[in-house]
């Protein structure tokens, strides 16, 4: 069950981030099959990699395994960036959220 849920998760951010699995595994100094193996359920990482494939997402394992939010990368920016409004600029960017949720 959380297998699939992992191994899903995993290609969605792989995806986002436009790599291929091969680049993917050796930039966590696996072998090039590494995330492949994963991603076809034949293997689950240990907990060190998982906490190494988090640290590359630049996401949280919390913000991982959510998957109600389907790009975090895009969601801490867009937040970083409200940061910086003031009320009115606010007002207008919920304005645009409101209408798009239509």
């Amino acid at each position: 069950m959380f297998e699939g849920m992992f191994k899903e998760r995993l290609t969605q951010l792989r995806l986002q981030k436009d790599v291929s699995a091969r680049d993917m595994s050796l930039s966590l100094g696996q072998s090039e099959s590494y995330i492949n193996k994963i991603e076809t359920k034949d293997t689950l990482p240990s907990m060190t990699v998982f906490f190494y494939i988090c640290d590359y997402f630049g996401i949280t394992p919390s913000e991982f395994f959510d998957t109600s939010i389907e790009a975090p990368n895009n969601l801490k920016e867009t937040i970083e960036l409200l940061k910086t409004l003031n009320s009115e600029q606010l007002e207008h960017i919920n304005a645009i959220i409101r209408d798009i949720k239509k």
